[in-house]
């Protein structure tokens, strides 16, 4: 049965191979080498921390400055040494800013940066120390205040500080609060007693220790997410590559029955002229891109029942099996997975075809010994002097079809070996004539009627002659038996044309035609619309002229009929001479 030559443009399968594609307006991936480089830094969130530090030791300065310079600080007793207050106060606003400033500096810094905390943290605490000592004896109304605060500082301060500097400063700030008290004390100004003292320097202790582990704790749970979140990300990126490049086409549903993600093997089989190339499928509705999709996606929702026959998807009209899945138990959406039941078709195909590759190649041999002994019989019986002109005639024929018998077995047993062509040259316009006389002498005039068209009075070319016999003959006889309307003689044209030195022979007829659904299917190996056809006839014609580097098509004839085209390699300068 005839076969179309596979059109351009068809399409090519996917590689095989995580995430959802959805074309074009999916975000490129980073590639896995990359992909530990590409994770935030993981002391971005302690950057942020400091920085929220340093801008709690702004308010507290801002705070003691308020105290010292407004007239709401007269409530809070008379200061010892007013002077020194402001200074103090002052100074400790300056040092915040700068503090800040760099804390800032840090943060926007990121991974560029390494390092970092110990200098900030360990200048900070140190004002904060010194504040603590000369705050509370120029202010002693609001030295107990004062020295609660510094328990914070410390708290944090301790976050990023190792065990032995944590418990230097708590050491610090303990040794302040005592020289301050003894100094109060002998002055006479402090009623405190020693006890307070002692209390706020043990807090200083705990708060140090306790601050410490937990900030070690913090650290390492900050750094086990971020190993953990790395991995996950490339496990996702795994996961996105595998669904991404797997023959299986893969889509995600909605419940409102829209797209929201297509892998490119999905993308190939649904594809559509009216979907927007710019942004893919990504929320189209299904019923817009595959109607009959949708139509049993909603069936399969109503009833649970799984449609096993296979259904025609995109322009290519290829077989498709959908097979569906919730994507989550609670969840509306669905996973559609779309099988090409086309490809499992050319796997059987390919097995087939080595199948009888290797039954042909045997039968091949055994068809040559009868044939031999055919070709050896005319010989002697055309040294007979008893014969007539007729019969030694058609010894002749007997001959010759023995000949070309062979040749076609030879040609079968390349295509079974996959041997090179054997390319001579040819003048197509005294082969198209030598043909169309000897089909004559075998089919009658009367049975089909064959004769050459064209202008060309010489059509040189390079091919092989066994190989070009054999695809005209099965064309000439694919024309003879489909290419005529019932209860008319098949009437077939050898049509030659030279097209800027490409050279073309066309077998046309005068029939009914191919219909698309059948023309789609042409030059597919065993497809054939024939109770008694192989489907074979025309995949080796069509292999044959690939194997010459020629390209054998089916061209629709718009005023009825069929035309299978030949078109051969281009002339060579030196053929035309």
């Amino acid at each position: 049965m005839r076969r179309p030559r596979a059109k351009p443009g068809l399409r090519a399968r996917p590689a095989a191979g995580p995430c959802l594609y959805s074309g074009p307006e999916f975000p490129p991936r980073i590639p896995l080498a990359a992909s530990a480089a590409a994770q935030p830094d993981h002391t971005q969130s302690l950057r942020r921390e400091l920085y929220l530090f340093a801008l709690y030791r702004l308010l507290e300065s801002a705070l003691l400055a308020l105290i010292v310079f407004s007239p709401a600080g007269s409530l809070i007793g008379e200061m010892h040494l007013p002077q020194l207050a402001q200074t103090v106060s002052t100074t400790f606003v300056v040092l915040s800013l700068v503090l800040v400033a760099h804390a800032r500096h840090l943060m926007q810094a990121g991974g560029r940066l390494r390092g970092g905390f110990f200098p900030h943290v360990v200048v900070g605490l140190g004002v904060d120390l010194a504040v603590v000592f000369l705050a509370t004896h120029a202010m002693p109304g609001v030295g107990p205040g004062i020295a609660l605060m510094f328990v914070f500082n410390l708290a944090a301060g301790s976050l990023f500080l190792s065990l032995p500097w944590s418990l230097a400063f708590a050491g610090g700030a303990t040794a302040a609060i005592v020289a301050e008290h003894l100094w109060d004390r002998m002055e006479g100004l402090s009623e405190r007693p020693l006890a307070e003292v002692l209390m706020f320097a043990v807090a200083y202790f705990a708060v140090a220790a306790l601050m410490h582990h937990l900030g070690r704790q913090m650290r390492a749970a900050q750094r086990l997410a971020d190993e953990r979140g790395a991995e996950a990300a490339n496990l996702a990126e795994i996961n996105e590559l595998v669904i991404r490049r797997m023959r299986t086409g893969v889509v995600l549903v909605d419940g409102g029955g829209r797209i929201r993600m297509a892998n490119e093997a999905a993308q190939l089989l649904l594809r559509d002229d009216e979907v927007d190339h710019d942004h893919g499928m990504h929320g189209k509705p299904v019923a817009q891109v595959a109607p009959e999709l949708a139509m049993r996606l909603a069936q399969w929702l109503q009833d649970g029942q799984q449609d096993d026959s296979p259904m025609a998807c995109g322009p290519d009209q290829a077989e498709v099996l959908p097979r569906f899945a919730r994507l989550l138990a609670t969840s509306d959406a669905t996973l559609v997975f779309l099988d090409d039941t086309s490809m499992l078709s050319r796997r059987a195909e390919s097995l087939t075809l080595a199948a009888m590759g290797r039954f042909s190649a045997s039968l091949a041999h055994e068809i040559r010994n009868p044939l031999a002994a055919i070709s050896y019989a005319t010989q002697l019986l055309e040294e007979s002097h008893d014969l007539n002109a007729s019969d030694r005639r058609l010894l002749q024929i007997v001959h010759q079809q023995c000949l070309r018998t062979n040749g076609i077995v030879e040609s079968v047993l390349g295509l079974a070996r996959r041997e090179r062509a054997k390319p001579e040259r040819i003048d197509l316009v005294t082969f198209s004539r030598h043909f169309i006389e000897d089909y004559r002498m075998i089919v009658p005039e009367d049975n089909a009627q064959l004769r050459q068209t064209g202008e060309c009075v010489k059509l040189p070319v390079m091919f092989d002659p066994r190989h070009l016999q054999q695809i005209v003959t099965a064309l000439v006889n694919n024309a003879v038996r489909y290419g005529h309307l019932p209860g008319e003689t098949p009437r077939i044209s050898l049509h030659l044309e030279d097209e800027d030195r490409v050279p073309r022979i066309s077998v046309l007829d005068r029939g009914p035609g191919i219909p698309d659904a059948v023309a789609a299917q042409l030059f597919r190996p065993f497809f054939t619309t024939s109770e008694n056809g192989t489907g074979l006839g025309l995949y080796i014609a069509h292999e044959l002229a690939r194997a010459n580097e020629a390209e054998l098509e089916y061209v629709a004839v718009p005023g009825g009929g069929a035309c299978f085209r030949l078109t051969l390699p281009p002339q060579h300068a030196l053929l035309q001479r």
